[in-house]
Parts: C-alpha cells; sequence; structure tokens
C-alpha cells in the first residue's frame, strides 16, 4: 500500500526470529567469540535488542558465554541441528534435485558431469521438454578437453596434474576442439574465474554445452552442472541458460554448506574476491 501523501513510509520491524539470526551469521562468519555490544554495532541492531536476543539464545544453549568479560559464542544446540541435517544429506541428492528443477526451468536436457583421469563422465541426466533436444546416455565418457565441462573440471586441478592432463588433449570428431595445452589452460582458467564455460560444437556438430562448476569448500570442483542444446538455439538463449545454470550450481554449493558469505572458508572467501 502507498505511504500516506505528507507522510514518510514506515520501516518495517526486524523480528526477534531474525535478529537471533543475525547473531548466528555474524558469530559464524568472525569464527570468535563477541560482545553484545560488538555484535549490536556489526548488525546494526539496538544494543538491548542484542542482549534480550543473546540472553533467550544462551537460555537454549544455542549460545555458550566464551569467558567471563561478557563474550559469547555458538553453543552446543547447534551442533546437534548440523548433525541431523548432514545425515540427510547427499550430493547426489541434491544434484538430481538441482538438474531436475533447471531442465523443468528452461525446457532443455541438464547434465551433471564428473572427471575420471582423462575424460568427463555423464553421471547423472534431467532428459529436456522441448520436442528437439540433445543430451548424452548416463556413463558417456568423452576426453576433458572436448567439453564444457571438461574446462571446468581441469581449472582447480594441481599446476603438474593439470599439465600433465593438458599434454595428453586429443583432437574431437569435428576438428574443433582445443587441444594446445597453454590456449586449453587459459581457457580453464578464464572459464573458473567467470563460473561459466561454454562450447559450441567441439564434441559433436551443433551441439552446444553451457556448464557451471560445483565447487566445494576446499576450491575442487566434484562435478559440473551443464545444459546441452542445438548449437543454434544456443545462440538465442545463451544469458538466460548462462545465468540458470550458474545459479543452479551456486545453490548446490549452498545447500552443501560449501558457498555461502557466511559459512565459506576463509580461504574461499579470498579466493572469491580475488576472482
Amino acid at each position: 500500500m502507498a505511504a500516506r501523501a505528507g507522510h514518510a513510509p514506515l520501516r518495517r520491524r526486524t523480528s526477534g526470529i531474525d535478529r537471533a539470526f543475525q547473531v548466528l551469521d555474524h558469530l559464524t562468519q568472525c569464527g570468535a567469540p563477541a560482545t553484545a555490544y560488538d555484535i549490536a554495532r556489526a548488525i546494526g541492531a539496538p544494543t538491548s535488542t542484542v542482549y534480550d536476543v543473546i540472553d533467550t539464545l544462551l537460555a537454549k544453549g544455542a549460545l555458550v558465554r566464551g569467558d567471563d568479560d561478557g563474550r559469547v559464542f555458538l553453543g552446543p544446540r547447534l551442533h546437534f541441528y548440523g548433525l541431523a541435517y548432514a545425515r540427510e544429506l547427499s550430493l547426489s541428492g541434491v544434484l538430481a534435485d538441482a538438474i531436475r528443477a533447471l531442465s523443468r526451468e528452461t525446457g532443455e536436457t541438464v547434465q551433471v558431469c564428473v572427471r575420471d583421469g582423462d575424460m568427463m563422465v555423464v553421471q547423472m541426466m534431467a532428459a529436456g521438454t522441448r520436442v528437439f533436444r540433445i543430451g548424452s546416455d548416463i556413463g558417456t565418457r568423452v576426453p576433458l578437453n572436448w567439453t564444457a565441462s571438461g574446462r571446468l573440471l581441469l581449472a582447480p586441478l594441481g599446476e603438474a596434474e593439470r599439465a600433465a592432463l593438458l599434454a595428453r588433449a586429443r583432437p574431437s570428431p569435428t576438428g574443433r576442439a582445443e587441444t594446445d595445452p597453454r590456449r586449453l589452460g587459459e581457457a580453464a582458467e578464464a572459464a573458473w574465474r567467470t563460473r561459466l564455460a561454454i562450447q559450441v560444437s567441439e564434441a559433436d556438430e551443433d551441439v552446444a554445452c553451457i556448464a557451471a562448476p560445483v565447487r566445494d569448500a576446499a576450491g575442487a570442483c566434484p562435478a559440473t552442472i551443464s545444459i546441452v542444446v542445438p548449437g543454434t538455439r544456443a545462440d538465442e538463449r545463451v544469458d538466460a541458460l548462462a545465468e540458470a545454470v550458474r545459479r543452479a550450481a551456486s545453490e548446490v554449493e549452498l545447500a552443501m554448506g560449501w558457498h555461502h558469505p557466511v559459512f565459506a572458508s576463509p580461504r574461499a572467501l579470498a579466493r572469491d574476491q580475488a576472482a
């Protein structure tokens, strides 16, 4: 509803549950005990409100006092919540849900790909709903340098391992796949920085792959999510499909607790800021 003429719009009050999560998120992010005053200043909340929230969380075991100067930190109750969540958490399950949702959203075939030595392997697939669609059978194996996913799977490897793999790059049936180790390495690094790789007609004629990496907390790439479309359709929809596949990969990372401003490791945060 529009604000009445001459009156400033009412500010939405922050609920108690929102404040509690702000306190918990701040402590998780800073990774050390803090006073109510420091927390209030960091989250922009009244100190009196933060004191009330902290008292409630202390009583519930969600926070504990760190020492005699009033600082508090995360409590044991949160550990049990984490254990309960982890028991039901499966990367395969999260990925399967993600590609089904992405396929429904885009109408295109979506795949999960992993690395096995020099090869990229299709591990999962959700078939698209369009009349003309393209996909690979689960278990399909192709050289890493032929695919968008392959470049992303290569990118975070150690220098020696990646150099050895790049040196073994082989020509594709179309003759368009890059085989030069230097150019391949540069392409892999660029794809990792932008969290997106696109290849058209490098493995098969008129087949495009738009892929995003799923990055774990250590900075590795256990899998990629890719949308596979006819090359002509990729030209028409590349921006929308790129945004959708990156969003899907980020949601998998978030569900696994791997990539989030609050939960990411300091190393992961530093890497992302540099990128």
